[in-house]
């Protein structure tokens, strides 16, 4: 039984100034408590501002070298830990060991060697005639970060604060503390100045709003829901604060009549199951022409034929449970309200698959509707759950596509790449991927709409934790 107490604050374990409420941290395959969370309050997000104003006064003023090792500190200490870490994940939020060791873990430590790799391609500041243009750390940021990918969203908004010469406090999800008890440890162990990195355990809704608001707060960077999204957003308003916003997504995977079936339908099932749907980015709409759509459904089900739902340290597995009993229930709710409103359901449905009797396991879904109107269709499900809808031709197709709130990403197969491309400038996201393309760290991250505000990753994500400074009169 893990018990987590302290928060970090100031380069120091403490005990809350504000004690709150006890959380049972549960595997979710099993449904046993693993360990216990104790909630801080808005006493301890006021202690961890304070620090990182004091220290930001003086870190915002460190060299860029100096912040460079100390990014190559945190690596090397984040190796030393990525064993721990893909266990701490596969346990608190039920990713399958091997998803936890090929992608969890490697993506957390990608974002934090991208920093490194970026530092010298940056023009930190640049002279027009007598003026001189610098980029500035953004000051004090309040990082609130969600639970489904918490390696990569954790160490995605750290990396560029730290390059940027930024101070966070950082509130993780308490669906994944064990992974971030763990970088609280490493960035401790790498020897980040006190005050700099701080983190503090609390509930979203109760400290989150504080948070946004805090007078000594300059940037806010939220990864969560959109509903989380705009109560930021709002808390913010009256600061005028800096407020970056990673969302939901409904994203569409469009395969034109020329896209070879085979290969393009498994793709997307099996992308769309990876770590159990729940991904914001995850290709949930797969649009496939009418005349074809038998055929897509056929080999939709079969594509399931690759899944191995079970124990995620089992070895087979592939696919393990969603994260926690809320986000059960609200996957069990939504597939319930495709059955309802007259979806044809292909394959799985409600309850929890053969063999699993305890544990958040959901039965992969393939539901095929007739229009994008249904609620399956429109509503971000973030579980193992795809929908199939037809179109006419490639106008409706494009249609369908930007037919939502969200605007994440997009996936468009094609017979060839030129032609995928025609069909992905005309989608409104922030992302599109060509005939199977994977994700690129590089490349900015974010979306259009109701899908957030700014951008992560690369270069794009450096940017969202910087000013630019005009001084003029320089001879």
């Amino acid at each position: 039984m893990k018990k987590i107490s302290q928060h970090y604050i100031d380069g120091q374990w403490v005990e809350s100034l504000q004690p709150g409420a006890r959380h049972d941290i549960v595997n979710p395959a099993t449904e046993a408590v693993i360990g216990q969370l104790q909630f801080g309050g808005k006493a301890d997000v006021d202690s961890a501002v304070s620090a990182a104003s004091k220290a930001f006064s003086s870190f915002s003023r460190t060299s860029l070298q100096e912040r460079v090792d100390l990014l190559g500190a945190v690596v090397s200490e984040y190796e030393k830990r990525m064993d721990d870490l893909a266990l701490a994940v596969s346990s608190e939020m039920g990713a399958p060991q091997r998803l936890a060791n090929s992608a969890h873990v490697p993506l957390g430590l990608g974002h934090f060697k991208t920093a490194i790799a970026l530092a010298d391609q940056i023009e930190w500041q640049t002279r027009k005639g007598s003026t001189l243009i610098s980029r500035e750390p953004a000051g004090v940021c309040a990082l609130i970060t969600p639970w489904n990918w918490p390696l990569n969203q954790i160490a995605c908004k750290l990396a560029p604060a730290f390059l940027s010469g930024c101070t966070v406090v950082l509130k993780p999800s308490e669906y994944a503390a064990l992974s971030a008890q763990i970088i609280a440890e490493i960035m401790d162990a790498a020897g980040v100045p006190a005050g700099v990195f701080n983190l503090i355990w609390a509930s979203g809704p109760e400290v989150g709003p504080h948070m946004s608001s805090h007078p000594l707060v300059d940037l806010v960077s939220l990864t969560g829901s959109t509903a989380a999204g705009a109560s930021v957003a709002r808390c913010a308003a009256d600061g005028i604060k800096r407020v970056s916003l990673e969302l939901g997504g409904k994203s569409p995977n469009i395969l034109l009549e020329d896209a070879p079936f085979e290969k393009a339908v498994k793709k997307g099932v099996l992308h769309l199951m990876n770590n159990s749907g729940q991904s914001c980015n995850a290709p949930s709409r797969m649009l496939v022409p009418a005349s074809r759509l038998a055929e897509v459904e056929a080999l939709a089900v079969a594509a399931l034929d690759d899944l191995t739902v079970g124990d995620p340290q089992d070895a087979s597995t592939t696919t393990g449970p969603v994260a926690n009993s809320r986000q059960f229930e609200r996957v069990q709710k939504l597939i319930g309200a495709g059955i309802a409103d007259g979806a044809k359901l292909l394959v799985g449905g409600e309850g929890r698959p053969d063999g699993c009797e305890a544990g958040y396991f959901v039965k992969p879904t393939i539901f095929s509707v007739d229009s994008n109107d249904s609620r399956i269709a429109r509503e971000e499900i973030f579980g193992p759950v795809l929908t199939l809808i037809p179109y006419s031709d490639e106008a409706e197709a494009i249609k369908i596509a930007n037919d939502t709130v969200y605007g994440l990403s997009g996936y468009v197969y094609a017979g060839s790449v030129e032609r995928a491309q025609a069909v992905g400038r005309q989608l409104r996201a922030g992302q599109v991927h060509l005939n199977g393309a994977g994700a690129d760290i590089q490349a900015p991250f974010g979306g259009f709409k109701q899908s957030g505000i700014g951008r992560e990753w690369g270069l794009a994500g450096v940017e969202e934790f910087t000013e630019y400074q005009a001084m003029m009169g320089l001879e």
